[in-house]
């Protein structure tokens, strides 16, 4: 069949990942604009549609696009998706001849010209074509109602032919039924049919792409707690049926999210002890990352598709997740893909670990730690597809159990395409699947991760603390191409990693960074204890962050290590953590406040809309969050010791709101109100007290 050259340009389509290998990323009830620089020769007007439909189906919807108020032959266009599935989207344009012939009637109309029966002839055959199309789509009515305007045309004056061809009727139904014989249909370059993702291949990337996610995964607010030190007891471990009344804490603060570190039976060959030591004693719990023992009675063979013996059964675990499900709460499990020496692959698949020369496998390394207790996996070894089918079955299994969110521990130390493959298949069975990237460093790995299906990803979050370091940061999330894939869930702390700025800047630190995390992104989460402000670590040397905080900001930022060892001392990894959940000095409340006051301000609930505004003070921190009506400026000192004043630049454009007009401003802190007017602002902010404003407008 020989096929016409395309007589439409559709290039420069947004938004777009990698030209379109990579789907873009969004949740149920977004709003996708989508934007083209769509033109042809000659003077023609144009037309063009942009169309959507789930991945699989074979009708598309459609709504027409627009050119943009900008101009330049720039084109605009939206749609929302409804459901949690892959989608894809196009633009299909062409030349409108019923455009282009109205152009032209009005010119030669307004001339006038004596003679334009021609051109009525010519309208006339437009209307017919329309006609023809409609009764093809078998819409009786509509094609007798242009056949109609079409006889008008061959019997009036130009006069009441100028009257109806500016007939609403008329040109609805010539909009709808426009002749597209002619049109160009956006594609992309390439195809991806491959064997190895056979699900992403029924998709052909011949179009762009959005993988639409449910709200949880664009929204939510997680708390993290080993199951083992759910009461807080020293000597002993807790199971999982005593871990309902730290499920119900989290609840009361506000926290939608449950996860656990792995829960899996854990390895007695070279066990770590407290404080990472070599040497265990007996009443010492090992850590829970080294997965995997043989040894213990396990109905599924001690691996990653078991329950640690002292945690309880999998039917108690699956009694949990029921119970936490009743609290209106989901369970995040951790997918640490670690293996003890005496994990169940070590006896049954050798091939799949690396060896030393002398043929034994070797433990990991990250010098200059050690990790005796943990053999890596080898992903590129000769029986590597067992391995990813068997890696992504462990995902499978507790998807079976009721779990739908896994954080995932390390994924930039595995291949990319074994996430891409494995996401692939799990989200293919079940859609509403999270996984969130435990991925802080390289960002070209970062992103990377996301592109090719993690739901949500860690964040240097946990490393910017100056209003620079998070000005620059936040605006690449937010307003870069990482908006259209990367999802940042913010951890102030987790047990890996304990900041020096918390370390050194005790609870009023521990507010900051509370503020900061629940409002700059719609995602957070924070290891327990956190609302306890502890904050004792390995070592820190005697650095004085009071004297020179702008420094201390720059090397938290930065050169971290001249400050502290970001660790925990005593850290629950190696040890049963004896705690009082309600020690004097916590922050409960506050992260309670902070949690309500996301779920009532659906300003909070995104991130492409955060935009940061002047402060005149370098250690005050500002900006604002619009959705609707609702309008939030958030002020926060990024200083944990001194007193702060700041003018802040509201945005009243942003805000809807005039110069010259007074406005109410209320503090959702802490129900204060205070009458401003204009630009320019004065705060004033306390670390002990108020460390900053979440200022909502109210008029």
């Amino acid at each position: 069949m020989k096929i016409a050259p395309a007589t439409v340009v559709i290039e420069n389509v947004s938004p777009l990942v990698d030209a379109g290998r990579y789907p873009i990323k969004r949740v149920i009830g977004e709003v996708i604009q989508v934007e083209a620089d769509i033109f042809k020769d000659g003077h023609d007007a144009l037309s063009a549609r942009l169309k959507w439909r789930k991945v699989g189906d074979s009708v598309w919807s459609e709504t027409p696009m627009h050119p943009h108020p900008w101009g330049n032959e720039r084109w605009t266009g939206q749609f929302e998706v409804k459901e949690n599935a892959a989608h894809e989207f196009t633009i299909e344009a062409w030349g409108d001849f019923w455009k282009s012939w109205l152009h032209e009637w009005e010119a030669k109309f307004a001339a006038p010209l004596d003679d334009l029966k021609s051109e009525m002839l010519e309208g006339a055959a437009f209307i017919e074509v329309s006609a023809a199309i409609a009764t093809k789509a078998k819409k009786k009515t509509d094609a007798d109602k242009l056949k109609a305007f079409a006889k008008k045309f061959t019997k009036a004056t130009p006069t009441a032919v100028n009257e109806i061809v500016h007939d609403a009727v008329l040109n609805g139904l010539m909009a709808t039924y426009s002749d597209r014989s002619m049109s160009s249909e956006f594609m992309l370059g390439f195809a991806d049919t491959t064997e190895l993702f056979p699900v992403k291949a029924k998709a052909d990337l011949r179009y762009p792409r959005v993988w639409v996610d449910r709200a949880a995964a664009g929204f939510s607010a997680w708390y993290e707690f080993f199951p083992r030190s759910a009461e807080g007891l020293a000597n002993r471990g807790s199971k999982f049926r005593d871990c309902v009344a730290r499920v119900e804490d989290a609840k009361a603060m506000g926290f939608d999210v449950v996860y656990f570190p792995p829960i899996h039976p854990i390895g007695i060959t070279a066990r770590k002890g407290r404080n990472n030591s070599l040497k265990c004693d007996p009443c010492e719990p090992g850590v829970p990352y080294a997965i995997g023992n043989i040894h213990q009675s396990c109905p599924n063979g001690g691996g990653h598709k078991d329950v640690a013996p002292e945690l309880g059964t999998l039917e108690d675990f699956q009694w949990l997740v029921g119970e936490i499900h009743k609290c209106e709460m989901e369970v995040a499990l951790d997918f640490a893909l670690n293996c003890s020496p005496d994990h169940p692959y070590v006896r049954d698949h050798p091939e799949w670990f690396f060896k030393r020369p002398d043929g034994t496998i070797k433990y990991a390394e990250n010098p200059p730690k050690k990790y005796q207790d943990v053999y890596p996996l080898n992903y590129h070894n000769e029986n590597w597809r067992a391995l990813w089918d068997e890696l992504t079955s462990v995902i499978e299994f507790w998807c079976e159990q009721g779990v739908r969110i896994f954080r995932v521990d390390n994924p930039h130390t595995k291949p990319i395409h074994f996430w891409e493959y494995m996401i692939c298949k799990v989200q293919a069975k079940w859609p509403n699947t999270i996984f969130l990237s435990e991925a802080f460093t390289r960002p070209k790995v970062m992103r990377a991760l996301a592109k090719v299906g993690y739901t949500q990803s860690y964040t240097y979050f946990t490393w910017r603390n100056s209003k620079s370091g998070l000005t620059e940061y936040f605006n690449e999330l937010a307003h870069s191409e990482s908006a259209e894939i990367m999802r940042p869930n913010l951890w102030p702390n987790t047990p890996d990693i304990l900041p020096s700025y918390l370390q050194f800047g005790g609870r009023p630190a521990f507010m900051v960074r509370t503020i900061l995390a629940t409002t700059l992104a719609p995602i957070y989460g924070i290891y327990s204890g956190f609302e306890l402000c502890e904050n004792e670590g390995v070592a820190k040397n005697s650095w004085n962050p009071a004297a020179d905080v702008r420094r201390f900001l720059e090397i938290c930022d930065g050169d971290y290590r001249l400050l502290a060892r970001e660790e925990y001392l005593d850290s629950e990894k190696y040890q049963f953590k004896a705690r009082n959940w309600n020690a004097p000095d916590n922050i409960k409340p506050f992260i309670t406040r902070l949690n309500a006051i996301r779920r009532t301000n659906p300003a909070l609930q995104h991130l492409r809309n955060l935009h940061f505004c002047a402060a005149d003070n370098d250690l005050v921190l500002a900006y604002s969050k619009s959705e609707g009506t609702n309008h939030l400026l958030i002020i926060v000192s990024l200083d944990a010791w001194h007193t702060q004043d700041a003018f802040v630049e509201v945005p009243l454009e942003r805000f809807g709101l005039a110069e010259d007009q007074p406005y109410v401003v209320e503090d959702l802190l802490n129900d204060e109100r205070y009458t401003w007017k204009g630009r320019r602002n004065f705060v004033r902010l306390f670390p002990e007290s108020k460390p900053g404003h979440i200022l909502r407008v109210v008029q």
